[in-house]
């Protein structure tokens, strides 16, 4: 059952968007934005105040990777596992952050403070490997860089972008 700071919230979206239905995906990016992953009630929620039925919502929802029906861990970290940063090292540093927060590609750590995901490229190949924390791009990235990186992340530092 949603609450009603929920549909507030999800009404105060609907409306920046003017009910607008072809805005759906940018609801959903707000949504997103808002709770870290797309909960169900919100999306029933959503469904009702565009006046869609909710398979519809939920069709849009699981189209498009970078939206999350499963709950993401606090920090969100995207390996790129493209050619150039697979050929330089990008395995080396998915095992070791699969290994430091026992997790593996694609999942959220148990105590949800971290969720990892794997990319086939992020537009950076002459930094690779790349990592990406954040949305802060960490280049010419080594498993020693990768340790600092996320001690940064666990003390609440802002990364720097490379």
């Amino acid at each position: 059952m949603e609450s009603p700071t929920a549909r507030a919230q999800i009404d105060e979206i609907v409306l920046r968007y003017g009910k607008d239905r072809t805005q759906i995906l940018a609801m959903l990016q707000d949504i997103q934005e808002k709770r870290n992953y797309l909960p169900k009630d919100w999306l029933q929620a959503l469904a009702e105040s565009l006046g869609m039925p909710f398979p519809k919502v939920i069709r849009v929802a699981t189209f498009f990777k970078a939206l999350s029906l499963e709950p993401r861990g606090k920090h969100i970290c995207r390996v790129c596992v493209g050619t150039t940063c697979h050929v330089r090292g990008a395995t080396k540093l998915v095992d070791k952050i699969e290994r430091d927060f026992a997790v593996v590609a694609g999942g959220t750590s148990q105590d949800m403070l971290l969720t990892l995901e794997t990319v086939g490229c992020v537009g950076a190949c002459a930094l690779g490997p790349v990592v990406v924390m954040d949305g802060t791009y960490h280049g010419h990235m080594t498993t020693a860089s990768l340790g600092k990186v996320i001690k940064g992340m666990k003390e609440g530092k802002p990364g720097k972008e490379n």
